[in-house]
């Protein structure tokens, strides 16, 4: 069997002072050369391990034929944004962990799984630098219906683009000044290149999707109002913006962060590009990251490119309060991050702050931990061990500890259903909600997941609005 083909990245000690996309898509002899690993299974597992069904197995084909075109028409028959999900995809949870060449049992794809998400992103890059646009389906059979869209992250441009195909007439309404949502604010533009993002929202435009941004559904209209101006159906992609905290004793000190906050201010407001843009943020000697996610990475990430561009010495250490297999960022996130300079901080528990004379937090006191039976996620539950104090400098922290669903709609649509956990409680068939006609889907249900899986949901939604046109 031939060794897997690693995709090219920047030298990690350049870098960290940089904000270039790190990994580079396949050259057409290392897409050829990759694809001829597949084993071209009878019943591919693949496709059961991707959320929208991509016939992994048929695009894969068509690029050891070199037949790019079809390998991209394939993949975009199931697949809004190929270009944008073979970059941010944890494929080795999701496809790559059901290829046949990965060991059995295995929580995370093996070395040996096929890149999929790599050969995704070559076939995607082609798409988009052949200008290849799909067509409409059934001659926008339902130019009919008019549908508002709210958000624009990635499960609400998922259904504007599945609907716009249909002829459906869509309004997309964003509440920030800026469309793209979590893929915008929340992805560094060393991971997702806004080139891409602005490509995939451009062709939105050109299959006659319209954005809205500033436009706080909820405060601006209200549902009930959006279908009195004649909307046929609503889709709500809200995505989980409200910010988690631990709850610790110091946590209002100044230069605390949320990662929603911190990564928000330097990937939508570009406050790495200061003074060109000016929305400078904080940026500390001494840096922590608390969390085991990619947006506990992409903090770490971001907060060792600012030390170095602020001339720092690199210090940015991630806090995680159990051990490297249980983290459930991606593997490749992890790699980067440690490649790059970011220290890790395992079976860690933070206790509380402390402050220095002006109000700054100045240190993290910390528990040691061990690892208990396994809790709810699967994972083995971490018991601190008492006396085990120790403490850390920490000029700068930011707390990745998850995020809730934003209240601003719910609490003016005391209609729509919700779990314990705030978020919406939909028709897991037709993610229909509890008011008739508004369909939802992404993390504002069930809470935070992938891109990927926001959009099938987001595909589930917009096929069982024009069933019930």
């Amino acid at each position: 069997m031939k060794r897997p083909v690693k995709a090219k990245e920047l030298d990690a000690g350049s870098r960290a002072g940089n904000f270039e996309e790190v990994v580079s898509g396949y050259s057409e002899e290392e897409a050829l050369t990759e694809a001829s690993r597949c084993l071209q299974c009878k019943e591919p597992l693949c496709i059961s391990g991707c959320p929208v069904g991509i016939d992994i197995k048929k695009f894969i084909y068509h690029i050891t034929r070199k037949d790019y075109r079809q390998a991209y028409f394939t993949i975009r028959e199931k697949n809004n944004f190929p270009s944008i999900c073979g970059r941010v995809c944890p494929a080795e949870y999701q496809c790559r962990k059901a290829c046949v060449l990965t060991k059995k049992g295995s929580p995370f794809a093996s070395e040996q799984a096929i890149n999929i998400h790599f050969l995704e992103r070559f076939a995607g890059d082609y798409g988009k630098n052949n200008n290849l646009d799909i067509p409409a389906q059934q001659e926008a059979r339902f130019s009919n219906l008019r549908v508002a869209v709210v958000g624009s992250g990635p499960a609400g441009l998922c259904c504007a683009g599945e609907l716009a195909r249909w002829g459906v007439k869509v309004d997309v309404f964003e509440s920030l000044h800026k469309t793209g949502g979590v893929l915008r604010y929340g992805i560094p533009p060393f991971r997702l290149s806004r080139d891409i993002l602005d490509f995939e929202i451009n062709y939105l435009k050109r299959l006659g999707v319209n954005f809205t941004t500033n436009f706080l559904v909820g405060k601006t209209r209200t549902i009930k109002e959006l279908f009195d101006e004649g909307y046929s159906g609503i889709f709500l992609g809200l995505g989980a913006g409200v910010p988690s905290f631990l709850g610790l004793k110091g946590e209002n000190l100044c230069n605390i962060y949320s990662a929603n906050e911190f990564l928000t201010r330097v990937n939508l407001m570009s406050a790495y590009k200061f003074p060109e843009f000016h929305t400078p943020v904080n940026i500390g000697k001494n840096v922590l990251v608390i969390g085991g996610g990619n947006t506990a990475m992409d903090a770490a990430r971001v907060a060792l490119r600012l030390q170095k561009i602020h001339g720092f010495k690199l210090n940015t250490t991630v806090i995680y309060r159990r051990t490297e297999i249980e983290m459930p960022a991606r593997r490749m996130e992890i790699e980067h991050a440690r490649q790059e300079g970011v220290n890790f901080e395992f079976l860690a528990q933070p206790k509380e702050f402390a402050e220095d004379k002006q109000g700054f937090v100045s240190k993290l006191v910390c528990l040691k931990s061990e690892l208990g039976e396994p809790d709810s996620s699967g994972r083995r539950r971490p018991i601190p061990i008492e006396g085990s104090d120790f403490e850390l400098a920490c000029d700068l922290c930011v707390i990745a500890a998850g995020l809730k669903a934003n209240q601003s709609l719910i609490s003016t649509t005391p209609e729509l259903k919700t779990d314990k956990y705030s978020d919406l409680i939909v028709d897991p068939e037709t993610m229909e909600s509890s008011i008739k006609g508004v369909y939802a889907g992404g993390d504002i249900v069930g809470g935070e997941g992938t891109v990927i899986e926001a959009m099938g949901m987001a595909k589930k939604a917009a096929c069982a609005m024009i069933d019930n046109s």
